[in-house]
């Protein structure tokens, strides 16, 4: 996701936009499968409960991944998915203040629990602040790096994060939108409570943000020629992470959310980082210890 992401920003496409086609394309998908799979067995959807997912949605969705898309405009692909490895942090803090985690600090669990803290938030920081070099694997896909344009080189990167400050901007943004991914998982299970069907409740949520997404990309950008898709990395890109990260993966979260806490859900994100570099080396993109500007 964050690579076809950057690659697609690299381009020169307007970050706003790609988030309202995401969650548009979402939408078009889950649609159809939520009126025939849950449509007749839904439970009513009452004014209360629809306005909690339109907010729900404004804040967990449509604000995390517009200031996930700004920040990663400034920063890298790489670092957009090691700054992910918070979300757990900030979940887990999240679910404490609702009361479905406990920190018990004496325990051997409470002290793993602080010692996961620790060791996510320091390698979060390392790789936003640490000034480190940059590297190449084995690549193995040489052809496509001089002909791609959308396929990062040195100079694009040096070019998209042209400062110091713009990088620690695009840190925080990433900060700020994990807090508000984080904050969206643990509330999404107090909502779902109210409307349990999960098809349903996860096309809801795609729609709405939908709507929030356009009226905030038109109001950054009304130049028509940007909103032109065409057959590119743009449309490839907006496909995949409008159908499987969210779409799929959001649908499956709602399917977690019945089985175990959303604490849970989020352990497994640091591997999201791991994939990331492996991608980005498979595509002879740069990798950097920590930022290199």
């Amino acid at each position: 996701m964050f690579l076809l992401s950057k690659a697609a920003f690299d381009g020169g496409f307007n970050s706003y936009i790609f988030v309202f086609y995401r969650q548009a394309f979402a939408t078009v998908a889950l649609a159809p499968l939520a009126f025939f799979l849950e449509w007749k067995h839904a439970p009513p959807l009452s004014l209360p409960t629809f306005c909690k997912i339109f907010v729900l949605s404004l804040g967990g969705i449509t604000l995390s991944l517009n200031l996930n898309g700004v920040g990663l405009r400034y920063t890298s692909a790489n670092l957009g998915a090691a700054s992910s490895n918070a979300a757990p942090v900030i979940t887990f803090f999240v679910a404490l203040l609702f009361g479905m985690e406990t920190l018990k600090a004496r325990t051997r669990t409470g002290m793993a629990k602080l010692a996961g803290i620790v060791i996510c938030l320091g390698g979060v920081a390392a790789l936003a602040f640490y000034k480190g070099p940059h590297f190449k694997f084995f690549c193995l896909f040489k052809h496509l790096h001089g002909q791609s344009q959308y396929l990062s080189s040195q100079q694009r990167h040096h070019a998209s994060t042209s400062s110091h400050r713009s990088w620690v901007k695009g840190c925080f943004l990433m900060l700020f939108s994990n807090i508000a991914f984080g904050s969206w998982l643990v509330i999404q299970v107090i909502v779902m409570k109210s409307y349990p069907s999960k098809l349903m409740f996860t096309t809801l949520q795609c729609f709405q943000s939908s709507i929030q997404s356009l009226v905030v990309a038109v109001v950054a950008e009304r130049d028509l020629e940007e909103w032109k898709l065409g057959w590119n990395m743009r449309l490839f890109a907006v496909a995949y992470c409008g159908v499987v990260v969210t779409g799929v993966t959001y649908y499956l979260q709602a399917w977690v959310f019945e089985k175990k806490d959303p604490v849970f859900l989020v352990v497994p994100t640091p591997l999201t980082f791991i994939f990331t570099m492996l991608c980005s080396a498979v595509l002879c993109d740069s990798i950097a210890l920590g930022r290199y500007i």
